[in-house]
């Protein structure tokens, strides 16, 4: 990697910035997957406490992502814009801001954690194994807070192959560290869900380690120690404008995922490690588009910092159709191997045939869901995040709880329910989120002039 020294713009296609984005999407991925598969090596109740926690953990990352999600796009607009000492430290700033929130949350995490599992009709060894991951990985939350701050900016700097290496890194260390500390191998003690946690931390802060470090090398103007306490009213302002909006959208998703996952608690043990295993085999089919929406939204965000919005516009529409076609295919194959993909989980009948089913109906829910990461993305990128907001908060709260709870309690349909009413609101968004990227409202939206007397930006896409 050269340091000090970032890539040409021109060096910036999609399928360059994409596959690495998909690698460590999928090595994130990869570390939920080997705390549930180790765990269900203890219990499915731990496997259930386990993703309860999560619930509420990734609620709280979507809150601590308020100021890195902004930092990034206005990062890239003003990159695009070739204003890069502006650029470095608005990073800064967004730094020093994510800590102070990383702070609040794990503290407040470690306050009132237990009772709020105490109200999510958990019982027994359940609820038990949720307060000890809930109190470790809660209390320590504020190390992704940071983590999100710098990997966002690597990113966002055209950096994503090694932001990809150290993830790949993070997820060695997890993986050593819970076979380590759940089952207590090589003399270390068995921890069961207490090591599962102990190891998610660790492997957190060394990953942060590595990422400070990086960022520094990667940034064409670096940050200086009075950046980080600077504070400068327009970059908050700028931040929060996308940060806030971003933030609420992701959080009124996840948030109608926790009420979804509160109706799931009433159809019994079954059912809610069914919801778990599911969830851990389809967050594998969504990935690629996933990584297509990132890669797209750091090409979006450039281009209409350099006021390039032809060409903005139809790299979002040639990202969505290469999204939709792979997501398809991947989905199809899941299907197909659907039974022996579940049996690595789990060997209850009753739970491998609940969840072989909800992998059939995640053909709907995914194709949907590829729309909204790919148009989402380019959204908030374009600084029109405040939109996907009020649309969001029209589909998932205002539709898709209301039809959940139809189809869940009326109909008796059970987790079939949640499941059919997630993909109602996923295709309601991603058709209105199109027909709004086709308007073109979203380039009355941009965040910053481009640098006077400055040559435009080379060529960006591919």
């Amino acid at each position: 990697m050269p340091e000090g020294s970032t890539q040409a713009p021109a060096a910036l296609g999609l399928f360059r910035l994409t596959w690495p984005l998909f690698l460590e999407i999928l090595l994130f991925m990869l570390m939920g997957t080997a705390d549930t598969l180790m765990l269900s090596g203890v219990s499915d109740d731990a496997v259930s406490a386990v993703g309860v926690v999560n619930q509420y953990m990734v609620i709280c990352i979507m809150i601590m992502e308020v100021i890195s999600n902004g930092a990034a796009i206005v990062v890239a607009q003003y990159i695009g814009a070739r204003r890069t000492r502006e650029a470095s430290r608005i990073a800064a700033l967004s730094i020093t801001l994510n800590f102070l929130l990383g702070i609040t949350v794990s503290a407040g995490l470690l306050l009132f954690g237990h009772a709020i599992l105490a109200r999510m009709n958990l019982q027994g060894q359940v609820l038990a194994h949720a307060r000890t991951y809930m109190s470790i990985v809660g209390g320590f939350l504020f190390l992704q807070a940071l983590i999100n701050a710098f990997s966002s900016m690597i990113r966002t700097y055209g950096f994503t192959k090694e932001s990809m290496y150290v993830s790949l890194g993070m997820n060695v260390v997890h993986v050593l560290g819970n076979s380590l500390l759940i089952f207590g191998h090589f003399g270390a003690p068995e921890l069961g869900v207490a090591g599962a946690a102990i190891s998610t931390v660790m492997s957190r802060a060394i990953a942060l380690a590595v990422f400070i470090w990086m960022l520094y090398r990667v940034m064409d103007v670096r940050m200086v120690p009075r950046d980080y306490v600077t504070v400068s009213r327009e970059y908050i302002r700028k931040i929060l404008q996308v940060g806030i909006p971003s933030a609420l959208e992701q959080f009124t998703y996840h948030a109608c995922q926790t009420v979804f996952l509160y109706y799931v608690t009433f159809l019994g043990t079954v059912a809610l490690a069914s919801r778990q295993y599911a969830q851990a085999i389809s967050q594998y089919i969504f990935l690629f588009s996933l990584a297509i929406g990132i890669g797209t939204s750091i090409l979006v965000g450039r281009l209409v910092g350099a006021r390039r919005t032809d060409d903005a516009y139809s790299r979002v529409l040639e990202s969505l159709k290469w999204s939709v076609a792979i997501t398809v295919l991947a989905d199809v194959v899941t299907i197909l191997l659907r039974k022996p993909l579940v049996a690595l989980f789990t060997d209850n009948a009753d739970i491998l045939q609940l969840t072989a089913q909800m992998i059939v109906l995640s053909l709907l829910l995914e194709s949907g869901r590829s729309f909204n990461l790919v148009l989402v993305n380019a959204l908030r990128a374009a600084g029109d995040a405040r939109f996907t907001v009020y649309i969001g908060f029209m589909s998932m709260v205002a539709m898709s709880l209301p039809l959940g709870y139809f189809l869940v309690f009326r109909m008796n349909l059970g987790l079939a329910g949640v499941w059919l009413a997630v993909s109602a609101d996923e295709w309601t968004r991603g058709l209105i989120f199109w027909a709004r990227w086709k308007s073109r409202a979203w380039e009355r939206k941009s965040l910053v002039e481009p640098a006077v007397e400055q040559p435009a930006v080379a060529a960006l896409g591919g």
